[in-house]
């Protein structure tokens, strides 16, 4: 039986399972070790049931605890302007939190 979730944070959306890992944005207020509850379930998954929310499953939760905080690739940010002599370049790396997912409860 397989049971999963997707998620809500950061604006982005995540399919999560009990056990694993998810790379997440970094959440401005929370260190490692700490745990979380992600409320913003969108749909649950448990064997052959399934809860779609509209747009959140009611009373669903993902419980989680941080793992660690680490950056992601770096990328280059470069704006141009022809003819003007303009040029910019910066780069840019995203802070990621890594998440272990604990339980799932729908």
């Amino acid at each position: 039986m397989e049971k999963y979730a997707i998620i809500e944070t950061g604006g982005k959306q995540y399919r999560v399972e009990e056990g694993g890992a998810v790379l997440i944005e970094r959440l401005p207020d929370r260190r490692p070790g700490e745990r979380v509850e992600f409320d913003r379930v969108l749909l649950v998954r448990d064997g052959s049931e399934v809860k779609v929310g509209t747009p959140y499953v009611e009373g669903a939760a993902v419980v989680a605890e941080i793992a660690e905080e680490l950056k992601g690739e770096k990328i280059r940010v470069f704006k141009h302007k022809p003819k003007k002599r303009y040029r910019r370049r910066r780069g840019h790396r995203q802070i990621y939190m890594k998440a272990l997912i604990q339980e799932i409860r729908s």
